[in-house]
């Protein structure tokens, strides 16, 4: 009995530790060092043992692909709980963009690591790129939005969000909200909407996430 305690606590301690790692590699890349930040500048923050790092981790390179990955996920579950009970695929989409956005204000990690990642975003199986794909494909097949090629939307649609997460992070006065909203129009009336009725899906309520 005391073995199999005596191993529980091991294991438990085990993922203390690794959950410190990727923790610690989270709120780094939320700063200019990003993936720049060294094995000791990881190990001080998540206050383990240098040599801790590497029971985990072959590299540091292996420890940011983890706490990306992590971050990307809680952005795609994020955008399932704002999308949630949706049924306009035209608003599914806008409101996926519009949570992506104010990000920069109510999970700053998660902004920071999408900026991070750049376009390699596209390649993720996670986040807003399938969810977006999907939906805009939806959009589509159903009539709701007028898009030639999907593929090239999804980049206009990742490049408008990198580009307007830049924005914001430089100029922390401007309003989130807005910037969501505005994005998230232009979107729709390139993709089909009149200037009207993209301006009015836009600015529908949504669901701010509960999740962290």
């Amino acid at each position: 009995m005391s073995e199999t305690s005596g191993g529980n606590r091991l294991d438990r301690r085990k993922a203390r530790t690794r959950s410190a790692l990727v923790d610690a590699a989270c709120q780094l890349l939320a700063t200019p060092k990003g993936t720049e930040a060294s094995i000791s500048d990881i190990t001080d923050l998540a206050d383990v043992g240098l040599g801790s790092f590497y029971n985990h981790f072959t590299s540091k390179a292996e420890l940011f692909d983890a706490a990306i990955a992590e971050m990307l996920e809680l952005h795609g579950r994020l955008f399932d709980e704002t999308t949630a009970g949706l049924a306009d695929p035209a608003e599914v989409f806008a409101a996926g963009v519009r949570m992506s956005v104010r990000l920069s204000a109510t999970h700053p990690r998660v902004a920071q690591t999408i900026s991070q990642v750049g376009f390699q975003y596209l390649d993720s199986a996670d986040g807003l790129a399938p969810r977006a794909y999907r939906d805009l494909t939806e959009a589509t097949e159903s009539g709701r939005l007028d898009i030639d090629d999907l593929t090239a939307a999804l980049s206009y649609t990742a490049g408008s969000l990198l580009g307007c997460l830049h924005m914001l992070a430089r100029d922390p006065s401007l309003d989130a909200d807005t910037a969501a909203d505005h994005l998230a129009a232009s979107l729709l009336r390139m993709f089909g909407l009149s200037k009207k009725e993209a301006g009015e899906v836009s600015t529908r309520p949504l669901v701010q996430p509960t999740l962290s």
